[in-house]
C-alpha cells in the first residue's frame, strides 16, 4: 500500500507531504484548489511522461516520491526480474530537471521509465471520472471476465504461444514469397545450370585449344620450316653435317702435330652427333605436322561454345564460368531445401495452431463460469447502490479467429429499468450509472486482484442524496481487501472515510500554493457540513456533518 507520497516543485506545489492510511482515505477540497494536482504527481511515480511547464519553480527540479509498504512475496518476482532488491519499506521516487531530464529511482537503484511503469502497474490502479469510458472498451469487458475467471496463468501461456504462433506466420509468409521468387528464376537458372554443366568445363581447356588451333592453321609453314631445317643440316652437298664432317678430316690429319688440333676435332665430333640428333627430331616433327581440318572444325566448335558461354555470362575466363556454375547450383539445391523447410515450418506451426485451438477453449469455458457470477455480483452491488432494477449482461460470442486473447468477443450489456431489455452501455447508461457499474466492476476486481491500492478521482459524478449513501457504503466496504483513496464532492462519500484529507489554496501577493493536511475530528465535522450548506456552515449543517460521520465510521 502508499504509505506516503512527497511532492516537491510541482504545479501549485511547493513542498507537500501526505501520509496515508490503510483503509479509506478520503480527499476533499474547494474546487481549483488542486486536488487532481496529486494525482497528476502521483502519475510520476507510475511511470507517466512530465512537462517542465508544470514545475512550481522553473529553476529547481520537481521530485515526486512514493514510500510503500509491500506485504508477502508476491512482488518479489517482479523485483527479481528487473534485478532489483526486494524491500518490504520500498521507495519510487522520480526526478525531473529544469532542463526537462528524468531520472527514476527504485530504493535509489535507477531504472528506465518503463520499468517503474511497469511497477506501477502492479501497485496502484488510479480511476478517474472519464476512466468510465473504458466501459465501452471491448478490451476492458474481456479484461474483467478474464481478472474474474482466475485463469491468469491459462490466458499467460496462450498469449505466449500466439506471439509465437504469429511469428512462425509470418516467417512462412516470408519463406513461402522468397520460394515462389525463386521457383519464377528456377526454370531459368536451370536451363543456365544445364548448359554450363553439359559444356563439361575444364580450366586449362580454352589456353590447349588455341595453341592447337594456331598450329593447325599454321602446318604448312610449320612443315615447310621444319623440312627447310632438315635440308639446310643434312641433305645438300653444302648442308651442316657433311661439312662438319670434312673439317673433322682436316683436324684429324694435323692432329699429330699439335693436341690442340685433336681437342678441337673431339668438340666437332661431339657436335656432329648433336647435330645428327636434331635432324633426326627434325625429320620426325616434319612427318607428325600434318594439316587436319575436321580437328580444325572440332576445335573451332569447341573454342566457340566456351566463348559464347563467356560472352553471355560477361566473363572472360572458364575459371569464372565455373563459379557461375557452381553458384547456380547453389541455388538450385537452396530451392529445394526452402521447400523442406517451409515444410516443417508449416507443421511447427499447424502444431502450436492445435495447441492454441485447446488453449481457447478452456479459456472460453472459464470466462462462461466467469461471466454467470459476475453478472451476480455486479447486479448485487448496483442494487446497494440505489439501482435495484439495473441488470448487466455479458453476451459472449466466437469469433473464427484467433486472437492474442483467444476465440472470445465480449459486449457489456445494461439496462436501468425492469422490462428494458438491455443494450450496450454506452448507449444506454446516463453518467451516473456509468459511474457506479464502474463502481461495482472495481468492488468485485478488488476481491481477486492483488493490487494493494485502489484510486478514485471523482468516480461519484452525477449522483447525490439516497445515492450518494449507498454509493459510499459500496466504496466504504472496498477497504476490507485494499488501500483506497477516494477524491470526492460529496459528504456522504466523505464521512465514510478512515482517514481524510484537505486540499487548501494559499493565495499571496506573489502567487498561490497549494497544500494538504489531515483533519482531526472537528475539521472533519467542519469540512463536511460545508459541503452540505456552503460557507459558513449553520448549526444544522454541522449536526448533520457530525450525523454523517457518526454513522460513517459505524459502517
Amino acid at each position: 500500500m502508499l504509505q506516503k507520497l512527497s511532492i516537491r516543485n510541482y504545479a501549485l506545489i511547493d513542498n507537500v507531504e501526505m501520509e496515508l492510511d490503510k483503509g479509506l482515505n478520503i480527499i476533499t477540497g474547494e474546487t481549483g484548489a488542486g486536488k487532481s494536482i496529486m494525482l497528476g504527481a502521483l502519475s510520476l511515480i507510475l511511470g507517466q511522461r512530465a512537462e517542465t511547464k508544470y514545475f512550481f519553480n522553473q529553476e529547481k527540479k520537481c521530485i515526486i516520491e512514493g514510500a510503500f509498504k509491500l506485504t508477502g512475496d508476491k512482488l518479489k518476482p517482479l523485483f527479481e526480474e528487473h534485478d532489483l532488491d526486494f524491500q518490504e519499506d520500498s521507495l519510487l521516487r522520480r526526478e525531473i530537471s529544469i532542463d526537462g531530464k528524468s531520472r527514476a529511482f527504485i530504493n535509489d537503484t535507477p531504472v528506465t521509465l518503463s520499468v517503474m511503469k511497469h511497477f506501477g502497474e502492479r501497485l496502484i490502479d488510479i480511476h478517474s471520472q472519464h476512466a468510465t469510458r473504458e466501459l465501452n472498451d471491448p478490451g476492458f469487458q474481456l479484461a474483467v471476465v478474464d481478472g474474474l475467471a482466475n485463469h491468469e496463468e491459462l490466458l499467460s501461456v496462450y498469449r505466449e504461444n500466439f506471439k509465437l504462433y504469429k511469428k512462425y506466420q509470418l516467417k512462412l509468409r516470408e519463406l513461402r514469397k522468397n520460394a515462389d521468387e525463386a521457383r519464377n528464376k528456377q526454370d531459368y537458372e536451370q536451363f543456365l545450370f544445364s548448359e554450363l554443366e553439359n559444356a563439361n568445363l575444364e580450366i586449362n581447356e580454352q589456353d590447349t585449344l588455341e595453341i592447337e588451333l594456331q598450329a593447325l592453321n599454321n602446318a604448312e609453314a610449320i612443315k615447310r620450316s621444319l623440312v627447310n631445317s632438315y635440308q639446310l643440316l643434312s641433305e645438300e652437298e653444302t648442308s651442316a653435317l657433311p661439312l662438319l664432317k670434312e673439317a673433322i678430316g682436316q683436324l684429324q690429319a694435323i692432329e699429330s702435330f699439335n693436341n690442340a688440333y685433336g681437342d678441337l676435332a673431339e668438340r666437332l665430333r661431339s657436335a656432329l652427333i648433336e647435330l645428327k640428333d636434331i635432324s633426326n627430331e627434325l625429320s620426325q616433327l616434319e612427318e607428325q605436322v600434318v594439316f587436319n581440318q575436321e580437328r580444325i572444325d572440332e576445335i573451332t566448335h569447341r573454342l566457340d561454345i566456351l566463348y559464347t558461354l563467356q560472352q553471355k555470362h560477361r566473363v572472360n575466363s572458364i575459371a569464372e564460368l565455373i563459379n557461375i556454375r557452381e553458384e547456380l547450383s547453389t541455388n538450385l539445391s537452396l530451392i529445394l531445401s526452402g521447400d523442406e523447410e517451409i515444410e516443417r515450418l508449416h507443421q511447427k506451426t499447424e502444431m502450436i495452431k492445435v495447441e492454441l485451438e485447446k488453449s481457447a477453449t478452456k479459456l472460453s469455458a472459464n470466462r462462461r463460469k466467469s461471466i454467470i457470477a459476475t453478472e451476480l455480483q455486479v447486479d448485487e452491488i448496483l442494487t446497494k447502490a440505489g439501482m435495484p432494477n439495473a441488470q448487466i449482461k455479458i453476451e459472449q460470442t466466437l469469433l473464427k479467429e484467433l486472437t492474442k486473447d483467444g476465440k472470445d468477443n465480449i459486449a457489456l450489456l445494461f439496462s436501468a429499468n425492469s422490462g428494458q431489455p438491455p443494450a450496450p452501455v454506452a448507449k444506454v447508461a446516463s453518467g451516473g450509472e456509468l459511474s457506479r457499474i464502474m463502481l461495482a466492476i472495481k468492488s468485485i476486481l478488488a476481491k481477486h486482484s492483488d493490487l494493494p491500492t485502489l484510486i478514485f478521482d471523482e468516480i461519484d459524478t452525477g449522483i447525490s442524496g439516497e445515492t450518494a449513501l449507498r454509493v459510499g457504503q459500496v466504496i466504504g466496504e472496498l477497504e476490507r481487501n485494499m488501500q483506497v483513496v477516494c477524491i470526492t464532492h460529496l459528504p456522504q462519500i466523505a464521512a465514510k472515510g478512515n482517514a481524510h484529507y484537505f486540499v487548501y489554496k494559499n493565495e499571496s501577493a506573489d502567487r498561490s500554493t497549494t497544500g494538504i493536511k489531515r483533519l482531526d475530528r472537528e475539521g472533519r465535522v467542519y469540512v463536511i457540513a460545508e459541503m452540505l450548506s456552503g460557507k459558513p456552515p449553520g448549526k444544522s449543517a454541522l449536526a448533520n456533518a457530525r450525523d454523517l460521520l457518526d454513522k460513517g465510521q459505524l459502517n
